[in-house]
C-alpha cells in the first residue's frame, strides 16, 4: 500500500501547485473549485492508504524479495458458456435508452434487467449445469 500512498501523495502535491496557479491565471471559480476538490480527494486517499499501509503487513507486491507464487490464488469462477452477460448488457442499454427517450422504455429495460440478473444468478441451479 505504500506505493499507492506515494502515487496519491504526488497527485495531491501536483494539485496543490496547480490550483492556486490556475486561480491566479484564470480567475475561474468553477475550475478552481474543481481543482481544489480534486486536491482534497487526492489528500484523503493518500492519507487513507498511508494509514492502512502502517497497519497491515507488507503485501507481496510491496516487498522486493517476494516471489510470484505468493500472489497466486483463486480469483473466482467465471462461466465460459453463459449468454446472460450479453442479455444483461442489452437490458442495460435499453434502460439507458429509456432514460434518454421515454419513461416506458425505461420500465421495459428495468424488467429486462431483472430477468437477465435472475437468469445470470440462477443459471447453475437448473438444467445441464446444475450443482
Amino acid at each position: 500500500m505504500k506505493v499507492e500512498a506515494m502515487i496519491f501523495i504526488v497527485v495531491t502535491l501536483f494539485f496543490a501547485v496547480v490550483t492556486p496557479t490556475y486561480w491566479v491565471l484564470s480567475r475561474d471559480p468553477t475550475g478552481t473549485t474543481t481543482l481544489a476538490l480534486t486536491f482534497g480527494l487526492g489528500g484523503m486517499i493518500a492519507f487513507y492508504f498511508a494509514l492502512v499501509s502502517r497497519r497491515i503487513p507488507p503485501r507481496p507486491e510491496d516487498r522486493a524479495d517476494a516471489e510470484v507464487e505468493e500472489l497466486a490464488g483463486e480469483y473466482g469462477f467465471y462461466s465460459p458458456h453463459s449468454w446472460w452477460p450479453l442479455a444483461a448488457g442489452a437490458a442495460a442499454a435499453v434502460v439507458f435508452l429509456g432514460l434518454v427517450f421515454a419513461w416506458f422504455i425505461f420500465i421495459i429495460g428495468v424488467a429486462l434487467a431483472a430477468i437477465a440478473a435472475t437468469g445470470w444468478i440462477f443459471e447453475y441451479y437448473r438444467g445441464d449445469f446444475s450443482h
